[in-house]
């Protein structure tokens, strides 16, 4: 099971293990899509869901949604073969396609992971209880904090974030789990902050508002430029009043992009078949269903798109970098009006 798989590991195996040809067996279970999604408490696993059940009635297609640590497993899933689509972080996809950024992927291109389309923007939370005496980004040092699951996005993000301010690893202790049972830890008093990464309102986040007075660390002023100009991925991105219980300021912040990646080795039938039943019927979606469409389906693409996506949207001129204009609200994002959790 991937969801077992050691995240420093499975790059090992990545590059020297193919993808599932079709002839044999696969080729007998090519109307069967395997599709890696993300943790339960967050945005991928039930978009990724919802995506399932346009999927099965507009083609031939079945899909099965598999839970996990999200990006950058997902990435080692679709290199290995396990999986045929998957969600993940615009940045993750860029290190990993170029073999960058993050020791997963330091020295092993995954040449060939495909991106199909974009999304909606992810926003970076980080998440608190008043009375904690966290109220900036280096009140964070010394600190226990929940940096998402391994192998997420999440956690490459938040250590992403933290070093940009000087705190390294060893300067707080970290918790690595999912969102909610991150909820969790905060309301016991396990960890004294979180870093969440989802199209807000995040639903482990309401849940832990409605029982607790939380309050969150804001990523503006210099701090943000910092970080921006050290990853050009982040964009600027705001959490409106009122999107939680009890929140009733705007949350200076940014966001990263959520796509939907597969393999140059996919057979355009499926990405073409998966891609146009998803953008053909986004009003059935009620989950991002304001930021998922055609017009911004390639904002942020970091990743060569595949063949079968190129013919539906067009060449992506961002492609290979993401940028500060391709995510968050200059592309669509959270001035629009976001609803529906993560």
């Amino acid at each position: 099971m991937v969801g077992e798989l050691n995240r420093r590991d499975f790059v090992k195996t990545a590059g020297a293990v193919g993808l599932l040809g079709l002839s044999g067996t696969a080729l007998a279970q090519q109307q069967r899509l395997t599709w890696f999604a993300g943790g339960t408490g967050g945005t991928y696993f039930p978009l990724s869901n919802q995506f399932k059940t346009i999927i099965e009635n507009n083609t031939d297609y079945t899909v099965q949604v598999q839970s996990t640590g999200a990006s950058v497993e997902n990435v080692g899933g679709l290199a290995q073969g396990n999986a045929d689509f998957a969600l993940i972080q615009n940045d993750v996809a860029f290190f990993a396609y170029n073999g960058t950024g993050i020791s997963e992927f330091e020295g092993t291109q995954i040449r060939n992971l495909r991106g199909v389309a974009t999304l909606y923007p992810e926003t970076i939370h980080i998440v608190t209880l008043q009375g904690s005496n966290i109220s900036t980004l280096q009140d964070l040092q010394g600190a226990t904090i929940n940096t998402g699951d391994l192998g997420s996005g999440t956690q490459v993000n938040a250590l992403q974030i933290l070093e940009s301010v000087g705190i390294q690893q060893n300067d707080f202790t970290e918790q690595n789990t999912g969102f909610s049972q991150a909820a969790d830890q905060l309301r016991n008093g396990d960890i004294d902050a979180a870093f969440v990464v989802g199209g807000w309102p995040v639903g482990a986040i309401e849940e832990l508002a409605t029982t607790n007075n939380i309050a969150f660390v804001q990523i503006s002023g210099q701090a943000r430029q910092n970080i921006k100009q050290q990853a050009e991925w982040f964009a600027d991105d705001t959490i409106p009043p009122e999107t939680y219980t009890g929140q009733n300021e705007p949350v200076q912040t940014i966001a990263v992009q959520a796509m939907i990646a597969t393999t140059q080795d996919q057979p355009n039938a499926a990405v073409r078949g998966v891609t146009e039943s998803i953008f053909n019927n986004t009003g059935q979606l009620s989950l991002k269903q304001q930021f998922i469409n055609r017009e911004s389906a390639l904002d942020g693409m970091s990743i060569p798109l595949h063949p079968a996506a190129r013919e539906i949207f067009g060449p992506a001129t961002t492609q290979g970098g993401g940028g500060n204009q391709t995510g968050g609200n200059g592309s669509g994002g959270n001035d629009s009006g976001g609803n529906n959790s993560s």
